[in-house]
């Protein structure tokens, strides 16, 4: 597994698969990986080899302009040689690994933003935080030049935007979705979870509760209010739960919806102490 630590590194590398003739994937990264990354890895595989093999460049960078508050930048979990190890063990074929520096030049001026889609839902909540992630998303693809790049379904609205900016501006890739990757107890995996208390992560676990709960009403033909206000209900049963929001949008381009009649994304968000945890669950009536 090679490390590439600049961007003509990378460039370099990928330049030679693409000589021999071989894809290329993305699995894009903040870091702090887990089992749910892993799954972004081997989905990169799977789409791989259905079409005759190739490789994988994973990127590990937390990028600051995703963060609307400077503590929580600084709290993110960092953990290098844990990350490469996992990354080497799955297989992937070379880690890119800027820095700051590297990534954002002084007096740069130019941000990409899905105007809309950015403004919504969690952009409510973080300020700037999807304009920070479509910037880095785009600067990511043009630096590596990949045929495919996977994105999670945790972080439904993320995908959403990242799949209306590829279409809006030609980006010659494609996106891999990749279902959400839950612990045994049902809580999605997330770097945060490390954060949390061992009271928080016990009470976290209300969260697929409420969406078990609200993709049941769903399927059983409930109203958008009724589905809303039952799955705030079991949030709020939990005393260590903070509700942010509880959202229930159309499931291609989260539109709002006054009836379910084609299929629905459910999107929490809820704060455990200090941490601000997402979930999602798709359904259809």
């Amino acid at each position: 597994m090679q490390i590439c630590r600049s961007r003509q590194s990378v460039r370099d590398c990928v330049a030679g698969w693409r000589a021999a003739g071989e894809k290329v994937v993305l699995v894009a990264t903040m870091g702090a990986l887990h089992d749910g990354h892993m799954q972004l890895v081997a989905k990169a595989r799977d789409w791989l080899d259905a079409r005759g093999g190739g490789r994988i460049v994973a990127s590990i960078f937390v990028n600051p302009t995703q963060f609307d508050q400077q503590a929580d930048l600084e709290k993110y979990p960092r953990d290098e040689e844990t990350d490469l190890a996992m990354l080497r063990q799955h297989g992937c074929d070379a880690v890119f690994l800027p820095s700051v520096e590297d990534i954002y030049r002084p007096g740069a001026q130019t941000v990409v933003e899905v105007a809309g889609l950015s403004r919504m839902l969690m952009g409510r909540v973080r300020p700037g935080h999807f304009r920070g992630m479509t910037t880095i998303v785009t600067k990511l693809f043009n630096i590596i030049g990949p045929d495919a790049s996977t994105f999670g379904e945790k972080d439904y609205q993320q995908l959403t935007i990242v799949r209306q900016m590829v279409a809006d501006l030609d980006m010659p890739v494609e996106i891999i979705p990749v279902p959400t990757v839950r612990e045994p107890d049902g809580l999605a995996m997330s770097s945060r979870n490390r954060r949390l208390t061992p009271q928080d992560r016990a009470a976290a676990t209300v969260l697929n509760r409420a969406l078990d709960r609200g993709q049941q009403m769903v399927e059983h033909g409930a109203s958008p209010a009724a589905i809303r206000r039952a799955v705030r209900a079991i949030l709020r049963s939990e005393p260590r739960a903070q509700v942010r929001s509880v959202d229930l949008r159309d499931a291609a381009d989260l539109s709002r919806v006054s009836r379910i009649d084609r299929p629905v994304v459910m999107l929490l968000a809820v704060r455990f102490g200090e941490v601000l945890l997402i979930d999602q669950r798709t359904a259809t009536p």
